[in-house]
């Protein structure tokens, strides 16, 4: 069987998937204290992915040209 192009991990990708595997998920769960052990694996519940969206940081306010710079 092939895998989905979604999962596979590429060097230099760095987009955020939609879909977590299945040991994901259960560290996921883990974390958030949902997971107990020896519990089936199977019929996980949804566990939500959130996107890092970076901020784009402003650019500092340019200071005018002292003294030879003409303005019209």
């Amino acid at each position: 069987m092939t895998m989905d192009k979604s999962l596979r991990v590429r060097k230099g990708s760095s987009r955020a998937r939609g879909v977590l595997t299945r040991a994901e998920r259960i560290a996921k769960l883990e974390e958030l204290g949902t997971w107990q052990d020896g519990q089936r694996p199977l019929g996980l519940p949804k566990v939500r992915v959130y996107k890092v969206v970076l901020k784009k940081k402003k650019k500092a306010k340019e200071e005018p040209e002292a003294e030879g710079g003409k303005k019209k």
